[in-house]
């Protein structure tokens, strides 16, 4: 034993003696502090889904249709240029619709219904929930440029105005 560390002796105790360090022990930090200082970090900010990725998923739903009719005629035994000549007019029906389903405000949502996503659909989850907000917002009758708790502001410059009037 050194510099009086531990027991005196390890007899009775029915431990060998030797000491350890605390390694689950946390020092203190001194510059934590348990809130963001910045008030922009604060604010929600609406995650804004990648157009590429969007895309790509609904040109892979094209191909896995057309890559299914291509299967089904070969199981058939059509022959090859009848396979081609179907899948073309196939992948250009469902471009289209892809297209007019894009330009129309539904913005990806089959139908108008709810869709339901997988977790790994993050980009389709942003975009739903961005036309979601956007519908909200039409709906409750409020504008674009508006910032949250702009009220507030209103209210403390009213104050601040009655204030300096009563000061003159």
């Amino acid at each position: 034993m050194s510099s009086n560390v531990g027991l005196s002796t390890p007899r009775g105790s029915g431990t060998s003696g030797y000491v350890q360090r605390n390694l689950s022990h946390l020092k203190p930090r001194d510059d934590y502090a348990p809130y963001p200082k910045d008030y922009e970090q604060l604010q929600h900010k609406q995650r804004k889904p990648d157009e590429q990725i969007l895309n790509h998923d609904r040109l892979r739903e094209i191909e896995v249709k057309v890559f299914e009719l291509q299967d089904r005629l070969e199981d058939e035994g059509v022959g090859e240029e009848e396979i081609e000549a179907q899948t073309e007019a196939l992948r250009a029906a469902l471009t289209k619709a892809d297209g007019d389903r894009k330009g129309s405000k539904g913005l990806g949502q089959k139908g108008g219904k709810e869709r339901q996503f997988k977790p790994h659909q993050v980009h389709e989850q942003a975009e739903a929930k961005i036309a979601e907000s956007e519908r909200l917002r039409r709906a409750l009758g409020i504008s674009k440029g508006y910032e949250e708790g702009s009220h507030w502001k209103k209210g403390e410059e009213r104050l601040r105005e009655g204030l300096r009037r009563e000061e003159r």
